[in-house]
């Protein structure tokens, strides 16, 4: 196996155990993942789909974020509590699927030396995470994964159903 293979296989995975924790959050979109709140999964898709738009157009090629305009809402430490500040949540759910597709449909154009490429623009001082394509590819797997944590603890404050995988 190469490692683009797995990498891909990474991607895939990442994106259908985190969007099967999301599936059935959208009544519950709000629900914070800790009693002293955090990033509810409506926060939780947005920053994912934002995050993604940032290191593979940004940073890796050098082009706009396609989502640049959510940069307000999705990134930082600020999550508001507050529906209204949001886009509706099958929108945000939809543009995080768009934006996962887009990962790996530019993955597919590339070859497993093109992964060792120098991204265009990884940000100064971070070129141990986003200084080449495949830094970049798989940061965005373990993103989605980093974000799992939050969304099985907000299904938890939810009382949903836990989830193994």
């Amino acid at each position: 196996m190469q490692s683009i293979d797995l990498i891909r296989d990474n991607l895939v995975k990442s994106r259908d155990r985190v969007l099967a924790r999301v599936e059935d959050m959208e009544p519950f979109c709000l629900v914070a993942p800790t009693s002293n709140g955090g990033g509810h999964t409506l926060w939780v898709l947005g920053h994912l789909a934002y995050i993604e738009g940032l290191v593979l157009e940004r940073f890796a090629r050098g082009e706009a974020n396609p989502l640049a305009d959510w940069e307000p809402i999705f990134d930082g430490d600020g999550v508001s509590e507050r529906l209204e500040d949001y886009p509706p949540f099958q929108d945000v759910l939809a543009k995080c699927r768009e934006m996962r597709e887009r990962t790996l449909a530019a993955l597919g154009a590339l070859s497993e030396d093109d992964l060792d490429l120098a991204s265009a623009r990884s940000p100064d001082g971070h070129a141990e995470t986003f200084g080449t394509y495949r830094l970049c590819f798989q940061f965005l797997s373990d993103h989605w994964y980093m974000h799992r944590g939050q969304l099985a603890a907000s299904r938890r404050s939810a009382d949903l159903k836990r989830m193994w995988f």
